[in-house]
């Protein structure tokens, strides 16, 4: 009877060191995928500039960007080395000087002209976007430490375009939007790169192709920098 007892009583001890065990490998693992699981958002805000033929011509203030995504990474094992690829909307605002944008025009020239009608005349340009990068971590084990670097592509098709201007008739403030596709190449290619520590890191992209369709005037490619926020 006793040596029953002591086999229960050993048997009792050995499942308890193995639940634990079990106990702490799921618990490692949850928190391994708590800590890459941070990778997925992606927010990025910058400025957003205009160069190639014409881009002197088109006089603009702080023009802004605003990127949003959703990333998943693949680490390539044993390496510091990672793949992502993600979707994400893509936002860029002009804010166009002493000028305006005609989308209504038949022309298949972006019809820029200079005016002092408007005090805030805007152009804006909506993408869907699909980001593909391949990445360095120092700290590949945490996606929330170390120094990162990152390289890539963006394939963007335009969603929306258009212009906002704010002008002031008989004393009253007047708002008018126009919207058009026209004028703007449908699909935007871009490489991309950052460098970073931590969840904050700069950023900078140059599109490969020009914003509007081909013309004589204005062959004019966007490019942009600035901060961003992320585990990746």
């Amino acid at each position: 009877m006793k040596k029953l007892f002591f086999s229960l009583g050993l048997m009792a001890a050995s499942f308890g060191v193995f639940a634990q065990d079990a106990k702490n490998a799921v618990a490692n693992t949850a928190m391994g995928a708590a800590t890459h699981s941070k990778d997925f958002l992606v927010i990025q805000l910058g400025y957003v500039g205009l160069t190639g033929t014409g881009a002197s011509g088109i006089n603009t203030g702080f023009n802004r960007q605003l990127n949003i995504a959703f990333m998943y990474d693949i680490p390539l094992q044993k390496t510091n080395f990672s793949l992502a690829a993600g979707l994400g909307i893509g936002s860029d605002h002009y804010h166009l000087s002493k000028m305006s944008l005609d989308l209504r025009n038949a022309s298949t020239v972006p019809d820029f002209q200079e005016t002092t009608a408007y005090s805030k005349f805007k152009l804006a340009a909506t993408y869907l976007e699909i980001p593909l990068e391949l990445r360095y971590r120092q700290v590949p084990e945490n996606a929330n430490k170390g120094f990162k670097v990152g390289v890539g592509l963006k394939l963007g098709n335009l969603v929306n375009a258009h212009t906002r201007s704010v002008s002031n008739v008989n004393g009253s403030k007047l708002i008018e939007k126009e919207a058009s596709k026209r004028l703007f190449n449908t699909w935007r290619f871009a490489g991309t790169a950052r460098v970073g520590y931590g969840n904050f890191a700069l950023y900078g992209t140059y599109a490969l192709n020009g914003i509007f369709k081909d013309n004589g005037t204005y062959d004019v490619n966007p490019y942009s920098f600035g901060f961003m926020l992320s585990g990746l």
